[in-house]
């Protein structure tokens, strides 16, 4: 893991994602990876973490995890600081600041109804009969056809995923939500995470990996109702 000297100084409205995971500006994917994973792991609030540092994790892993959104990142935060915007163009940005708050309303609204909503749906029909899927394979895991019908599942549960991800990227979540939009991507990373681990048991029975999908997906069906609970808070 890459650790050394600041970066530049960033714009204000921007924060550190480097800083955040501990790297330098020259870190690589690989670096990049192992340094968000053990970082989560050691701060996550089930394990005592606190929840401001690990969406500032999840908010850094983010954009860095994506090769053009990085670049975008590094050409944003490299730029000299811009002076301060005359008493004109004050004034203008006042005028417009109803405007601008009208429009935010209604693409936080469209984002919650056309991702949010979709997104949760298909997450709840991978979390939600996994329980079941699972006690039927203990009854004995090395049954063909009670394997068969654990792999089918786990297929199903696939494909809905990939509907996951491509409603997420449909469409930018609106600033006014970034925390709640952060929590709904490490949600389904969650999920998808432990259906690579589940596949990996299936292949080998190696428990290790059943456990660890499961107890994946114990955290993701946390980390979706606790989702419910602010997206009825949430301000439209």
């Amino acid at each position: 893991m890459m650790v050394g000297s600041a970066a530049p100084a960033l714009p204000s409205s921007e924060p550190d994602h480097y800083a955040a995971l501990g790297l330098t500006r020259q870190a690589t994917a690989a670096e990049i990876k192992a340094a968000y994973r053990s970082l989560v792991k050691r701060h996550h609030p089930d394990a005592g973490g606190d929840e401001r540092r690990i969406l500032a994790l999840n908010a850094a892993w983010e954009v860095l995890r994506d090769g053009e959104r990085r670049r975008r990142y590094d050409g944003i935060t490299a730029a000299p600081p811009q002076p301060s915007a005359a008493s004109a163009s004050q004034a203008t940005a006042a005028a417009g600041g109803a405007r601008r708050s009208s429009h935010h309303d209604q693409d936080l609204a469209a984002w919650l109804q056309q991702v949010y909503a979709p997104v949760d749906r298909l997450l709840g029909q991978v979390i939600n009969p996994f329980p079941a899927a699972l006690r039927a394979l203990s009854a004995d895991p090395y049954d063909d056809e009670l394997m068969d019908a654990f792999c089918q599942f786990l297929q199903q549960s696939q494909a809905r995923l990939d509907k996951v991800e491509t409603l997420y990227r449909s469409r930018t979540c609106p600033a006014s939500a970034r925390g709640f939009g952060l929590s709904l991507y490490h949600c389904l990373s969650q999920v998808k995470d432990a259906l690579t681990e589940l596949e990996r048991y299936t292949m080998g029975y190696v428990d290790g990996y059943l456990r660890d999908g499961r107890e994946m997906l114990r955290e993701a069906r946390q980390r979706r109702s606790r989702l419910k609970e602010e997206r009825r808070r949430l301000d439209l």
